[in-house]
């Protein structure tokens, strides 16, 4: 398969290729970002041709369970792709992921050129180096072999199966574990002179400012709301609306896997929290009485836990990838 398809008369797409585990939960990670094209489940890197699961799982073929990205990398660079799986994976195990062991769940990244594999193995020893794992990276990065797309059932499988899908995710071990490495350890003192007292109460302390008295509530400007703690960023404006309830409400995050759930049973109720990624700020709560065209969901965020970035100011403030949504 080419590594490049056409996107037009000016620019062209790429291939990245990576095995991070069961299937299923390399997807989700990737497809919402700007420049991404397709995420498409599959086998690669065996010795058959048109595996089916069932081989695959058997452990005779040789193929890994993988995700092919197609993206633009002027708007979606391939380094950060690299990143991103990274985050999805435990590197340092060579004999699968988590809860899932044998040959077809080991990692590897499968490059379609001499940048890619450079990048890649830059990647791979600046996280050696970062100290972040006890263990060394055993990832292997290794050239491009024929991919198959998986079985249609396996496709988009966290959208056609959402429950089964988070409770697997759940119980494999995965969620724990990135949350584990992967969070940012946090300096309350860096941050009380930082925050003001209402963001810092918001977002560490799972406050809640008052309705109709806060920032963004009633603000229609064109841009991106990032976590005020971090800078990842969390909603757009595109998908804001008027819910009336006085806090600013989205319709979904800008990208899935920027926020993660939480029950809350605080206040003689039963709600679902949202926090950030990778700050873990408290966000807010989602609810499911938001626009039934628009999915049905409502997420309810605190202005105090939000900077907005206007979309002209993404490129000068590190968010170019994302201007792409407003064009």
């Amino acid at each position: 398969m080419s590594e490049f398809e056409s996107a037009g008369s000016d620019r062209k797409l790429e291939k990245a290729t990576f095995a991070g585990g069961c299937f299923w939960c390399m997807v989700s990670p990737f497809e919402e970002r700007p420049g991404i094209v397709s995420v498409v489940s599959g086998y690669t890197g065996g010795r058959t041709e048109n595996p089916t699961y069932k081989e695959v799982c058997s452990g005779t073929t040789g193929h890994v369970e993988a995700v092919q990205i197609t993206f633009d990398p002027e708007i979606f660079p391939y380094e950060e792709l690299v990143e991103v799986f990274w985050q999805q994976i435990d590197p340092t195990d060579a004999e699968g992921q988590f809860c899932d062991r044998g040959e077809s769940y080991r990692t590897a990244i499968f490059t379609y050129s001499d940048e890619q594999r450079e990048i890649a193995e830059r990647s791979k020893q600046k996280l050696n180096e970062s100290g972040r794992f006890s263990h060394p990276i055993v990832t292997p990065i290794v050239p491009a072999m024929p991919f198959y797309p998986a079985e249609d059932y396996h496709q988009d499988f966290h959208k056609k199966n959402p429950a089964h899908y988070k409770q697997y995710r759940k119980g494999s071990g995965r969620d724990r574990f990135l949350e584990e490495v992967w969070s940012n350890k946090k300096d309350p003192d860096e941050l009380k002179q930082r925050l003001t007292p209402i963001q810092y109460e918001v977002t560490q302390n799972n406050a809640t400012e008052p309705a109709f008295r806060n920032e963004f509530f009633d603000h229609h400007e064109e841009g991106l709301y990032v976590d005020i703690v971090s800078g990842e960023p969390l909603f757009t404006s595109l998908d804001k609306f008027d819910s009336g309830c006085g806090w600013p409400s989205f319709t979904k995050p800008v990208q899935a896997d920027r926020v993660k759930e939480k029950g809350d049973y605080s206040h003689f109720m039963v709600r679902t929290e949202v926090r950030s990624k990778e700050a873990d700020s408290h966000l807010g709560h989602v609810f499911n009485d938001g626009p039934a065209d628009k999915g049905g969901l409502r997420y309810c965020i605190n202005s105090a836990a939000l900077r907005f970035v206007p979309k002209d100011k993404l490129e000068e403030e590190g968010y170019g990838q994302y201007r792409k949504l407003f064009e």
